[in-house]
């Protein structure tokens, strides 16, 4: 597992495990965010397994499966909005961190610059300059 920051408040990392959850708690996360379909995994790693270690660990967990073909207006918002009613750090996941990535940037569009949003990411690791005519189009609109 890396959890890769993208703000104080907002990290990523691709898959964890059950096992990852003590890591993460300990890191200061008080929610954990699965961004991966049940589909994509064998059942050890499903969001079922992932959350009961979390809330074993005294962490909240929020399931809110995306992929490309479903990242909406809506499903961002309610990234979005998880994020920012969490009571502290947020580390979300899914296969490699890139849709977690892209669903925060395109939620942050308009509330900070898109040099920022994609300049936050690839410090993180993840190239989303293409996403740079969405994020102005979403800031203009």
């Amino acid at each position: 597992m890396e959890i890769r920051p993208l703000t104080d408040h907002y990290a990523v990392s691709p898959q964890i495990t059950p096992e990852d959850v003590e890591v993460i708690r300990d890191a200061g996360f008080t929610t954990i965010l699965c961004n991966r379909p049940d589909g994509e995994v064998p059942q050890p790693l499903q969001a079922q397994a992932v959350g009961a270690a979390a809330k074993a660990a005294g962490l909240e967990f929020k399931v809110l499966p995306v992929t490309h073909q479903t990242i909406t207006p809506e499903l961002v918002a309610e990234q979005r909005a998880i994020v920012e009613g969490s009571v502290g750090p947020v580390m979300a996941y899914c296969a490699s961190g890139t849709r977690c990535t892209i669903v925060w940037a395109l939620g942050q569009a308009g509330l900070q610059p898109a040099d920022k949003i994609i300049g936050a990411a690839a410090k993180a690791g993840y190239d989303i300059a293409g996403l740079r005519p969405q994020l102005d189009a979403l800031a203009n609109g």
